[in-house]
């Protein structure tokens, strides 16, 4: 007897007619949006390990929280945290964003940073939350990488997640997939980017304190398997990059996972390829993959003229949590 599965379905976002290209839609909003930022209060957690996290909230409960994780070496001024702390905001809720260990605009305590499949940062916060605000519906959204960490998380703690909802954009559901796609043709842009400023930021934490690993070579590790295989694998417990990649894919989560989720993806995205994406049955009733044909990499922008743009995963965002919270 089959075992029940989630469901797919076909999105209803189309893109605007003028960013139809998925590069388009993933390098627009970073270059061109201009969203002001609403009024927030900054407060560093303290972690049980020695570390801290910064967290910038909207405002205080009561009411529905979502906790927002951001996308590799983004924060609170990536062009999506702030149109979404703003929809959050106006649709009556509280939002936190959880800035990942580092990425907060100043370097954390330990040699350790985060990574892909780092969920434990996530778990105790909802704890803390919900010690705080124990009658407030708390549901988290996570962007690419955060949503990798909140799909592993929500299929590891399983019933005990502790959640109402979840949302999941654009995630990198097979890390090694990822690592491959970026690593070809016009995606090595994106590569690019990102790993300038992750060696950037490693060699300044490491500045004036010891690093545990050699660093001679870090300019040549201009992949992200490279980068991966030699900083991010040794500084977080990990024999290779492989070994990482495979226990940090959230794709082998899904199946049992038990929150309601809703994971919003598009077929073009640039940061991995078609093959990644999980199938039926590997999704658990709980799980609703909403995928659409065009998108890009955390896009999702329609509407009929440039400089009056709209963004899916907003309005999609808003949907789905009025009725889960």
């Amino acid at each position: 007897m089959n075992s029940p599965s989630g469901t797919i379905i076909e999105s209803d976002f189309r893109p605007a007619w003028w960013l139809r290209n998925r590069h388009a839609q993933t390098i627009y909003p970073v270059w061109f949006r201009r969203q002001p930022q609403p009024q927030t209060i900054t407060e560093t957690l303290e972690l049980p390990d020695g570390d801290f996290i910064d967290l910038v909230w909207t405002t205080r409960p009561p009411g529905p929280i979502i906790i927002l994780l951001h996308g590799l070496e983004g924060g609170i001024c990536s062009h999506y945290a702030k149109g979404i702390l703003q929809t959050v905001h106006d649709a009556g809720w509280t939002v936190v964003l959880m800035h990942f260990r580092g990425c907060s605009g100043r370097h954390n305590r330990l040699a350790r940073s985060y990574h892909s499949g780092d969920t434990r940062d996530l778990k105790y916060l909802i704890g803390q939350l919900r010690q705080r605000y124990p009658d407030s519906p708390l549901a988290v959204v996570g962007i690419s990488l955060g949503g990798n960490v909140l799909l592993k998380y929500l299929g590891e703690s399983g019933k005990a997640s502790m959640l109402n909802a979840a949302m999941a954009i654009s995630v990198p559901f097979d890390l090694a997939n990822g690592a491959r796609a970026l690593d070809k043709g016009f995606a090595r842009f994106y590569q690019r980017h990102l790993i300038t400023r992750l060696t950037d930021k490693i060699r300044d934490k490491f500045r004036k304190r010891h690093s545990p690993i050699t660093l001679n070579e870090l300019g040549n590790w201009n992949n992200f398997y490279r980068f991966d295989h030699n900083v991010t694998a040794p500084l977080h417990g990990f024999n290779s990059a492989d070994e990482y990649y495979q226990l940090s894919s959230s794709r082998q989560f899904l199946k049992d996972i038990t929150t309601p989720t809703l994971i919003l993806h598009s077929y073009d995205d640039p940061f991995m390829t078609p093959k990644a994406i999980p199938a039926k049955t590997e999704l658990s009733p709980a799980c609703q993959l909403e995928l659409a044909n065009k998108g890009g990499h955390v896009g999702f922008i329609y509407g009929n003229m440039p400089g009056n743009e709209k963004y899916w995963i907003e309005k999609r965002l808003v949907c789905y949590f009025s009725d889960k919270l």
